[in-house]
Order: structure tokens, then sequence, then C-alpha cells
């Protein structure tokens, strides 16, 4: 489909797997949004839907316009001005709306925006339901005629209510007084975090508080080394306990030890695990298919039971619930919990992180410690190839030359051996193969990842 074969002349492809992302204005504008408004509401048969924002400079035009969309479709919306995205889900779900958006490009640089949307009790729309079928009403021409009456426009607050909610996830009378690092990234958690670590007794260094949509300091995106730059140093050179770095809509937060060093996602999911598990002995996590097996030996060594899942936060929600897992965790930095409607959130580790640490008498780095000396992992690394037959040939062409192994299929191809094991799949959005890879010894660990990697990009 071209970008010009609707009449409403809507780019098809800011319509991803899991959100609405693009470039303002040339792909993601007002009337887009205005669009996705009404097609979102009549996807729903939603009579009353909650809408937020990230401090991105187009954010507030572009919400206006969605919010004018689904009113228009006779949805009465409350809005919730500027939050983080973890607070529209907890908007959504406590207050117990049909749906809700939240305008935002998440980690993306400032030229971007977007739509995040979510139905009752905070679960997502994707590609697969939900965001294409909007896409597809709205590409044919075919949104249900306006209501005859527009639904009407309130304001509401959540977050009072969403710092007691998270901090309800630990006792703060137990945490130390640590040295902490934060930064912002001049986005949403500059304005959320000081309303937490004002219960806490941490001495808090903070880094890019200010809330602005240009982002003077450097891209609210800590999974790129350059971006945490500005922590790294300043960890350093305090003397911190930890470092703790967010994105843009703040759903999601990144971890340093005292001596600098960015931590990676499946470590910090089997620490959190470990934090369940000591309070709910027992309890189900869920882990995705690319991790370390620190995860599940930790769940493991605790006492709970691991589940191995595919990627992506709607397969996580929807395993959570079936399961009624505690918690789950994503490599990516996406952290998943019963207790917070299933939905993930950017705080709720920083303070359980905080806690264990308390919990313990151990620095980050000294609980990192044995899981950095037995686990080494590759982390992803991503090969663009020429086109997706290709991605497809190269996963085949991996499941028969590791077949000596346990191979499976739960997402992209994992195969598994006594002393090393892997994962190749393919990106959602574009010809592109992501390699995680764990062995035994760093030694295995290179040897094994410059193997499959010189197999995906011969």
């Amino acid at each position: 489909m071209s970008p010009h074969s609707s009449t409403v002349g809507i780019n098809p492809s800011i319509f991803k797997a899991y959100d609405v992302r693009g470039l303002y204005p040339s792909e993601v504008n007002e009337d887009a949004a205005r669009q996705i408004g009404r097609g979102f509401v009549a996807y729903l048969g939603a009579h009353r839907i909650a809408v937020s924002r990230d401090m991105r400079l187009s954010s507030p035009s572009l919400a206006a316009a969605f919010i004018g969309g689904a009113r228009a479709q006779g949805a009465d919306v409350v809005d919730y001005g500027m939050m983080g995205t973890d607070m529209l889900y907890f908007a959504v779900a406590r207050d117990g709306h049909d749906g809700g958006a939240q305008i935002t490009a998440s980690h993306n640089p400032k030229e971007y925006n977007g739509i995040k949307m979510v139905r009752r009790e905070a679960f997502p729309l994707s590609g697969d339901a939900g965001i294409g079928d909007i896409r597809d009403t709205i590409a044919a021409g075919t949104l249900p005629a306006p209501a005859n009456q527009p639904g009407g426009l309130s304001t509401a607050n959540v977050v009072d209510d969403y710092a007691t909610h998270v901090l309800s996830f630990i006792d703060p009378s137990i945490v130390k007084p640590f040295n902490v690092v934060l930064d912002a990234g001049n986005g949403i958690a500059g304005f959320v975090a000081p309303k937490l670590f004002a219960s806490l007794p941490c001495r808090v260094d903070a880094l890019c508080f200010e809330v602005d949509g240009t982002f003077p300091n450097h891209e609210a995106n800590p999974l790129i080394e350059e971006n945490r730059r500005d922590i790294t140093e300043r960890v350093v050179q305090t003397r911190a306990d930890v470092g703790i770095a967010w994105d843009g809509d703040a759903d999601r937060c990144f971890f340093l030890d005292g001596a600098g060093e960015f931590i990676a996602g499946d470590f910090i999911t089997a620490l959190l695990a470990e934090a369940f598990l000591i309070k709910h002995p027992g309890a189900k996590v869920v882990y995705d298919v690319r991790a370390s097996y620190a995860v599940k030996d930790t769940v493991a060594k605790y006492g709970g039971t691991a589940l191995m899942n595919r990627v992506g936060h709607a397969f996580f929600k929807r395993r959570m619930r079936e399961e009624n897992a505690i918690f789950g965790g994503e490599v990516t930095g996406h952290y998943y919990f019963r207790d917070n409607f299933y939905a993930d959130n950017g705080f709720i580790p920083a303070l359980l992180i905080l806690e264990l640490m308390s919990r313990k008498g151990r620095t980050l780095r000294e609980l990192l410690a044995p899981l950095r000396e037995k686990y080494f992992i590759s982390g992803e690394i991503n090969t663009r190839v020429a086109d997706m037959r290709i991605v497809q040939e190269k996963l085949d062409g991996l499941s028969a030359r590791y077949q000596t192994g346990r191979v499976y299929s739960i997402d992209g191809v994992s195969a598994e051996f006594p002393d090393w094991h892997f994962n190749v799949r393919a990106s959602n959005t574009e010809p592109m193969l992501r390699l995680n890879l764990e062995a035994v010894t760093r030694e295995l660990m290179e040897q094994k990842r410059d193997e499959i990697l010189a197999f995906i990009r011969s």
C-alpha cells in the first residue's frame, strides 16, 4: 500500500507492531492523530477513554487532535495532561476506562512522535490486534460516521495517587541512605522521580530533571552508550552506589553499578525476580526467550517457577494474566508487575533494587558479582539484511545448522547446548536479525557469537 493509496493521506508505515510512530509533522501530524482518535474509539466501541502526553513540543497539539477525533466519534475523554506512559496505564486500569492513549515517541529523538494505545485494564493494542485494524479502516475510508452528539471532555490528575501506588511495592523504612545518581534525560521522569525519592532517605544527584522536549543534554534513550556519558561520569566521580536512567516517556529504567558499568536487562530481571521471591515464595516469573540463564537459575534458587515467553508486551501481559505471574521482565528494560494491573512500569524496578540492596546489605555491584562471574552474554546484536526473504532463509539455515542442540521456535530460532545457547529473531518492522547469545566462558561466548554472525552476514 503506498502512502497515497488512501484519500485521507496517512502514511501507513507509521502503524508499527506496538504503537503508532513517525517523524513529526511529515508522517505523524494533527490530521493523522484526529483520524486515529476516531478509529480508536470506533474499534473499541469505547464510551470513555483516557488521554495523556509526554513532553515533546508537538505532543500538546497532537493530544488535542486525538481528543477531538475521539470526541467526534462520541466518546467522553478524560485528559490527564502531561505524564508518563506507565501513569496512563495506571489511570486506565484504576479508573475503569474503556481504553487510553499516550501521545509519545518513547525513546526516539525529538523529531519523532506517536501514540501508544490500550484497551480496558491497560491491555495493549498491537499490530495483530487493533493497530492494523485502525490503519485499514482509515485507509479504506470506512470510519463510521461521527456521532450525533460529541463526547464530553474533563480533566484529571493521578500523579500523587500513582506515587503512593508505586511506593506500595516496597517498605520505604528499610531503604538505606544510598548515594544515587538519577538521569531523567529531560523526560517525564524529571517530574515523577522527585515525588518518589522525597519518601526515601537516599542522597540524590539529579541530572537532566528539567522536563524539556528539545532534549538539550542528550536523547532520552539510555540504551545508547553516548546518552549515558553524563550519568556514567557522575557515578564514578561521586562514588555513587547506583545510577538510574529513564527513557523519554519513563516506562523503562536502566541501571549502572557503582563503577559506572551498565547492567544488562536480563541481570536486572534476575535481581527483581529475587526481590519478589524473597517476599512471595513459590511465585511465577515470566522472562523472555533472549534472556540469560541467570533469570531461570535465580528463580529456581528461590523456589519460584520461571516461564519462558516470546518477546513483546502484549504477549507478556497475556501470559502473566493466564499464569497469575507476579513479575515479568524483558531484556530491553520493560518490567511487568501483577499488582500494577500486569502493566510495565519504570519506577517500581528502581525502588525494588534499592530495597534489595538495603535488605542484603550489599552494593549493586556486589549483588551482580556472582552473575557476572558465571554468565557471559553477548547483548543484542542487530544485522540488517537485504530483504525479508533473506531473514527467513537465515532463520531456516540456523535451525538446520544447529540441530544437534535443543532447537525451538517460540520466537525466531533458539538452540541450547550444554555450555552455550542462542536466540536469533526477526525485527518486527524491518529486514533485520537480532542475535542474543550466552556461554559459560567469555572465550566461548565470543567464539560462538562470531560464528553465528559470520553465518548471518555471509
